[in-house]
């Protein structure tokens, strides 16, 4: 982003001071502190000093963008939400990531645990908003004060909205945080309802639409409003729009929509919409979505956090004999047979020819081999071993799969580790795409209308699956060949969509709430996930067996995060969430 390369060392130790969380960090450990009228105790520097410079001003918005979560690894070593769910299993000797499944998720045993992080974020972008109208903003881009304000406005609106949202979306109801708290009030605040933080979330994304943020990151820049090369991964109108989508799908769902009041049919129109606008569609090689190289920001996405160049998804994912590896997401067993297999039968139908258990990784879903590496997969030009005994096989060092597999999406097959001199390649992680609002559309629009929108919700599937270099024949109702066929009923169409999604957006965090805003976390996360073991004999003949790897515990109370017990400490009137 612009700006921020130059004061991104001085903001972030400037705003440790100036910007602390709304309720979560203790003030009385820094001498400095922010007073209401916005300076600091010991005058280093004042709150008028900070708005009456245009670079500060605006380091104080970029500096919210460091508050967006990213899921490469939420618990420092590697460690996705991807096994915290049916997708996979963490490879880590006693790692956080088990505390979702083994039955200790708590108050006193958290993860993921963003509150502090988000209403920090919150605060910071509360701070810009209120202090925005009478700040010293030099306009940029040939634009007016008044035009660069509102692009300014339009950044800070989605990215409160963005906070909420992912706050709401763990924790459910919280407190909503629409201005800045002074540290001498009364910071005991019960919840909002879900209601009011539903609309505050819809509000703030409309609002973010209004001002004249770009559409969209690859905007012309023919339009005087559009983001250069330098300022790709800040907010845009369809980034605010694919929020509003989610939010209204997320509140539609069995999981929220007793109290939130969203209609299906209310989804469907949000995601339409940005459909209709027509300037997002698929990429035609899937892994370049993710593997970004000099297009980070590509027509497929709507919104994806700052690009950094790096190394560290490889050497915590990759498999382990590939120059020191951990290998820490590796794919159950259940994630592998959700692929179907390329005449579009899912594996489990007894009329699917194409599927043998005696060789299960040929004829699948191009996907599989794009998200997983599995054993026989080429990998940065080297066979990934994953048979018992081979070099990235079962029990082979303490970072050794524990199920057979690793997964391949994300990684770069450019980025080199451990070596003398390394190659890191550019990426960021991508918070919403255009494949998510399809299916967002063709579910919403399945549960409003049933069989009567079969055509378009299967349409709107179908493009999905027949992205360039997947191809995956299309869903149809007519069983002409069988290849692709659902019936024509409703719940056989929702259980095409809800495993298009898991196959579609596998590992990018979506597995995890999807289950649980359908009410679903019984029925999936609450048994043992499997595993493959691979045996060569001497042969050389193959064989394949699955295993128990873990044993999974869900209770109804793990549909919602608990709030930590140092936060409900602090803020007795927020009330522990149900159960814990």
């Amino acid at each position: 982003m612009k700006n921020k390369q130059s004061f991104r060392k001085y903001m972030k130790s400037f705003l440790r001071v100036l910007l602390v969380a709304i309720f979560g960090l203790s003030y009385s450990s820094c001498k400095k502190t922010f007073l209401q009228d916005g300076s600091i105790t010991d005058g280093a520097i004042t709150g008028e000093q900070v708005w009456a410079n245009d670079a500060y001003a605006r380091g104080v918005l970029n500096n919210a963008y460091f508050n967006i979560p990213e899921g490469f690894s939420i618990d420092g070593n590697g460690g996705m939400l991807a096994s915290g769910s049916d997708e996979a299993v963490n490879s880590g000797v006693n790692a956080t990531l088990s505390i979702f499944n083994n039955g200790t998720w708590g108050p006193v045993r958290t993860v993921d645990d963003e509150y502090n992080n988000l209403y920090e974020g919150l605060r910071k972008v509360n701070l810009f908003l209120a202090n925005l109208p009478n700040a010293e903003i030099i306009p940029t881009d040939g634009l007016t004060v008044a035009e660069d304000k509102s692009r300014l406005e339009g950044q800070a609106y989605f990215l409160r909205a963005l906070f909420h949202f992912e706050l709401v979306k763990r924790y459910g109801a919280v407190t909503l945080a629409t201005r800045v708290f002074d540290r001498e009030e009364n910071l005991n605040l019960p919840k909002n309802s879900y209601q009011e933080c539903l609309d505050q979330i819809i509000a703030d994304c409309d609002k973010a639409i209004a001002t004249n943020i770009p559409v969209f990151t690859r905007e012309t820049t023919a339009n005087k409003y559009a983001w250069r090369t330098g300022d790709y991964g800040r907010a845009t109108k369809t980034a605010a729009m694919g929020l509003k989508s989610r939010m209204l799908l997320y509140a539609a769902s069995p999981q929220f929509a007793a109290q939130s009041g969203i209609t299906w049919q209310q989804a469907a129109n949000a995601a339409k919409a940005i459909i209709d606008l027509n300037v997002h569609s698929l990429r035609t090689n899937y892994t370049n979505v993710f593997n970004f190289g000099a297009d980070p920001y590509n027509v497929e996405v709507l919104f994806a956090t700052r690009a950094q160049n790096r190394n560290d998804i490889e050497t915590q994912q990759a498999p382990i004999s590939f120059d020191g590896a951990t290998g820490r997401t590796n794919p159950t067993q259940e994630m592998v047979d959700a692929f179907e297999t390329t005449n579009g039968k899912l594996i489990t139908d007894p009329t699917n020819t194409m599927y043998v258990e005696t060789n299960p990784y040929v004829n699948r879903d191009p996907r599989f081999a794009l998200t997983i590496n599995y054993n026989g997969r080429t990998f940065k030009n080297k066979i990934v071993q994953t048979y018992v005994g081979g070099a990235d096989g079962l029990n082979r060092n303490i970072n050794a799969t524990r199920t057979g597999y690793y997964m391949r999406k994300f990684l770069s097959e450019s980025a080199t580790w451990n070596q003398a001199s390394n190659t890191l390649a550019r990426r960021p992680w991508v918070v919403m795409r255009y494949s998510e609002i399809l299916l967002n559309y063709a579910e919403a629009l399945n549960e409003a209308q049933g069989t009567a929108a079969a055509t378009e919700v299967l349409r709107a599937v179908n493009l999905v699956r027949g992205r360039t270099g997947v191809a995956m024949p299309a869903l149809q109702t007519t069983n002409a060949n069988g290849n692709g066929y659902v019936a024509l009923t409703k719940e056989a169409i929702r259980e095409r969509i809800h495993n298009e999604r898991r196959v579609e957006l596998c590992f990018e965090g979506h597995r995890f709430f999807d289950v649980r805003r359908w009410k679903q976390g019984e029925l999936y996360l609450n048994k043992p996930v499997t595993g493959m073991r691979i045996v060569v004999d001497g042969s050389g003949a193959t064989s394949y067996t699955r295993f128990e790897v873990e044993k999974r515990i869900f209770s109804e109370k793990n549909y919602l995060y608990p709030f930590s017990q140092n936060t409900v400490n602090r803020q007795p009137a927020l009330i522990q969430n149900t159960g814990y």
